[in-house]
């Protein structure tokens, strides 16, 4: 999962890509970048990728180097393709048409497909990342003109994008046909925002217009939006639910749906499905907070603070090696004793993928005195891999491909185990829509291009 940011059209755009950066932090602690355009005058463009966290990469001297009304800005964590400033975003080449930056959130189930293709070709690619097809194809497109290439270009992608493109000081913004991946717009003094979440619009006091519509292109150009050709649709869209489950803001609403209330509704969902006698209700912080309160809500049991997160460190689900994701447990929390001594907690995630943070947090809570712990999980069973730029590869990796929950719950070493079911989740997120869910259910929206083809489904995340 990444975070992507376009700002046009406004004074001093790289200061806001910061700030928006900023505010996506939590989709990507790998590396940051932002690629700004001095002006159709001057038509100079600049970039800084640099590989650590935003306030780390960028800094008065930097920002400064980046003068123009025109950003493109991303943050990135790998799902695969490896780590490394080389693999950061934006992408920026000049070709026939002028200078051509990109930025990628998701990854496309066709990459390695595609790459093969242009590599027989001549293209040379400077990255191991999907993102990158995205460029040459563009660049190599035989049609006439900047928008029918770029229509070229995304036609032959399969899977996930939002993606936001620069040509000069022209921007560009496209999601795919199933709108995995989410990207909103709001306008600010005249210019056009775009951001993976509506938080990014806040921070830099930008209004909300609309999310971009699954399968919508849109072009910018001196402040005026023009609907270009939109993409084949191929289906329902299927925005990923996981994204409400677990890896935007809560202060965020994604298609329309408010994060914390539809977490909330998860939570009072487990509730109903899962209760048990118990004397406190306590969240894996921050992601489970609002279904821990929403399950608190529904059961009656008092919500308490049983478990403080030490926000220094970063979030475990993204980091790349497994040795950081053990190691962070208990840097990353600590368990109040006042509160669990004695006591039977009901202890609230948002989801379980390798268990290996779990199993760490559920030792906390025994040497804090709890009497008993009773894990609940506001999502269902993750079975499946997921090749839409979520980091669960493979089935080897997924403590609920091989086991029942009960096998899992002698494993994490707790009394009960429950998870709130498919049809529960979807129905609390919204009875009208339809969401991907493929990594609880196995069914998949897209074509597994590189797969069929046996190609190694890796991607990159964008």
């Amino acid at each position: 999962m990444c975070g992507i940011v376009a700002v046009s059209g406004v004074p001093d755009a790289a200061r806001l890509t910061f700030l928006a950066l900023y505010s996506l932090q939590h989709r990507g602690q790998e590396a940051a970048g932002i690629v700004a355009v001095n002006g159709p005058e001057e038509g100079e463009t600049r970039m800084h990728r640099a590989t650590g966290l935003v306030a780390d990469t960028f800094d008065e001297e930097v920002l400064s180097g980046l003068p123009g009304d025109s950003t493109l800005g991303h943050i990135r964590y790998s799902t695969a393709g490896g780590a490394g400033l080389h693999n950061a975003q934006p992408i920026h080449v000049r070709y026939s048409e002028g200078d051509l930056s990109v930025v990628h959130n998701g990854n496309l189930t066709n990459a390695r497909d595609l790459r093969s293709k242009l590599v027989g070709e001549g293209a040379l690619f400077q990255s191991s990342i999907d993102s990158e097809v995205i460029v040459h194809l563009i660049a190599r497109s035989r049609r006439e003109g900047v928008d029918a290439q770029i229509d070229d270009a995304l036609s032959q992608l399969e899977g996930a994008f939002s993606v936001l493109i620069t040509v000069g000081d022209t921007l560009y913004a496209a999601r795919d046909p199933f709108g995995f991946r989410p990207l909103v717009m709001g306008r600010l003094d005249g210019g056009i925002v775009f951001a993976s979440e509506s938080c990014a619009l806040d921070i830099v006091g930008a209004d909300f217009l609309r999310d971009v519509e699954p399968g919508e292109v849109l072009k910018i150009e001196k402040g005026e939006i023009t609907a270009l050709r939109p993409l084949p649709p191929q289906g329902m869209p299927r925005p990923c639910i996981f994204e409400l489950v677990y890896f935007a803001r809560p202060d965020s609403s994604l298609w329309g749906i408010s994060v914390d209330r539809a977490r909330r509704a998860f939570g009072r969902q487990l509730a109903r499905e899962h209760p048990v006698e118990a004397d406190c209700v306590i969240s894996v912080p921050d992601s489970a907070n609002s279904s821990a309160l929403g399950y608190a809500e529904e059961s009656g049991v008092p919500f308490e603070l049983g478990l403080i997160r030490n926000h220094y460190v970063g979030r475990t689900f993204i980091d790349p090696t497994q040795a950081g994701r053990d190691f962070k447990v208990r840097l990353k929390y600590s368990a109040v004793d006042e509160v669990l001594a004695g006591q039977r907690v009901v202890v609230v995630d948002d989801s379980l993928v390798r268990g290996t943070t779990s199993r760490g947090l559920v030792s906390l809570l025994r040497e804090a005195g709890a009497r008993e712990v009773h894990f609940r999980l506001a999502s269902p069973p993750v079975r499946n891999p997921c090749y839409y730029g979520i980091d669960m590869p493979t089935r080897a990796e997924l403590i609920a491909a091989e086991r029942t929950p009960d096998e899992i719950a002698e494993h994490l070493g707790v009394d009960s185990l429950g998870y709130i079911s498919l049809e529960g989740m979807q129905n609390a997120a919204g009875r009208d829509r339809t969401f991907c869910s493929a990594c609880f259910s196995g069914e998949y929206p897209t074509p597994l291009v590189d797969l069929e083809r046996g190609y190694e489904m890796v991607g990159s995340c964008g």
